[in-house]
């Protein structure tokens, strides 16, 4: 009898109407870095930044323009099905062997990833978003207050910040493309995704790592100052030559996007 309801739900999230989804799901995904790539620019060259350049502030920009809650919905609808897939992929879909728990750890958190930003998304077309750079700081200062709480933020800190090495790794080995139909693609539309995900990737990773390394620091100083990505862009924002470096990693954050964009046309499902 168990095999009935299983059988079905794994058949509703191999179905075509929600492959399409979740390749829509994609191209959202690859618009918010978009988004964040082009506020962490303008933020570095000192131009007027409509909102911070984080996730908060990616749909904020979103939700400003005409018709942004429709275009908000569509976003969350995409990303949730785009991580009703991947937990899809994460339960039926990881190939037996030593490396099967891994590889639904890794699956299940992309999907917990896609979700948690789905869900931000209707929050904002719903006017509930939050104040961007506020939560971060929040949330580590209210961790601190409890028995264990830093030694706690500081694996979170730590698990980030290995969050951001392995996104290096993919992006210096480019193990991304392992995820793609690359027989299907022309040369220059090879050579293209695999600038833009090696460019991506590294990018992403520094600043996650960032990210990590700042909230680990929190539970040495006891001050979380700023927190979260934006307080990771501007950090890199105060070192010397920060300018420069902010922008590289900007154009690796709009790379990163137009990569999930370009991902989903060729991503395997």
């Amino acid at each position: 009898m168990a095999s009935g309801p299983r059988s079905a739900a794994e058949e509703a999230v191999d179905s075509k109407p929600m492959e399409l989804s979740a390749r829509a799901g994609l191209i959202a995904y690859g618009i918010i870095h978009v988004l964040v790539g082009w506020l962490a620019l303008l933020m570095g060259w000192g131009e007027s930044v409509p909102a911070s350049p984080d996730l908060s502030g990616a749909l904020r920009t979103v939700a400003m323009q005409p018709f942004g809650k429709i275009v908000l919905w569509l976003i969350a609808a995409g990303l949730m099905a785009l991580a009703i897939w991947q937990a899809g992929e994460a339960i039926w879909g990881s190939p037996d062997g030593p490396e099967v728990a891994r590889t639904r750890a890794i699956r299940g958190a992309k999907a917990l990833v896609y979700g948690a930003i789905g869900v931000s998304a209707g929050r904002f077309a719903l006017g509930a978003g939050s104040a961007s750079g506020e939560e971060p700081e929040e949330a580590a200062s209210g961790a601190m207050t409890v028995p264990a709480g830093r030694f706690v933020v500081g694996i979170v800190g730590l698990f980030i910040i290995g969050v951001g090495v392995s996104h290096i790794i993919k992006g210096v080995k480019k193990s991304f493309l392992e995820e793609m139909a690359t027989s299907a693609m022309s040369p220059a539309v090879r050579r293209s995704a695999t600038l833009m995900g090696r460019v991506g990737y590294v990018a992403k990773g520094i600043a996650v790592g960032v990210v990590g390394g700042l909230l680990t620091y929190t539970t040495v100083t006891f001050d979380p100052q700023e927190q979260g990505l934006d307080g990771a862009l501007q950090a890199v924002l105060v070192q010397p030559w920060g300018r420069y470096l902010l922008s590289g990693l900007a154009v690796g954050f709009m790379a990163f996007g137009l990569f999930a964009i370009l991902q989903s046309r060729y991503r395997r499902m």
